[in-house]
């Protein structure tokens, strides 16, 4: 693309000095700015079709393969709610603690308490203990995670709000 740009901005020159090279100098303007205006032309065609070749890329997209990789996405994490705790902690409580953010608009960097406060009113104390992005076992031990019902009941709760 710069180089097209360079290219029409020599064009653009060469054409000027052509152009006061002819007797008639009244046409310096009109070519000119005919030239001009061909290469800005271009430049906003080759921009327009490189916004249209990506749209067109999102658009043609399978709503199959969509749905396909949501579905291994949500088994994926009902398979991380069955493990292990570290498994729950490195993957599922950032992501539901960042949902509960988002639904509840409490924001835990702005005010810990009152993000604390009204995470326990959603949730209660104990499934907050698995929801909680402080309450992460730094230990790397393989103890069992709280399963899926756990998950089950922190989604509805999440739902909810």
């Amino acid at each position: 693309m710069n180089k097209l740009v360079v290219a029409g901005i020599a064009l653009i020159v060469v054409v000027g000095a052509l152009s006061l090279s002819l007797p008639d100098r009244r046409l310096f303007p009109l070519m000119v700015g005919a030239v001009t205006a061909v290469a800005l032309l271009t430049v906003r065609w080759l921009l327009a079709r490189d916004v249209r070749i990506a749209s067109d890329d999102t658009r043609a997209r399978d709503p199959g393969e969509a749905l396909r990789r949501w579905l291994a996405r949500t088994e994926n994490l009902v398979q991380r709610s069955e493990s292990s705790r570290s498994d729950w902690d490195k993957h599922l409580r950032p992501m539901l603690a960042r949902q509960f953010e988002l639904a509840s608009g409490q924001r835990k960097a702005k005010d810990p308490g009152a993000f604390r406060a009204s995470a326990l009113m959603v949730f209660g104390p104990e499934l907050w203990a698995w929801v909680d992005p402080d309450n992460v076992d730094r230990s790397g031990g393989l103890e069992p995670g709280p399963g899926r019902a756990v998950l089950d009941d922190v989604l509805e709760r999440l739902e909810q709000i």
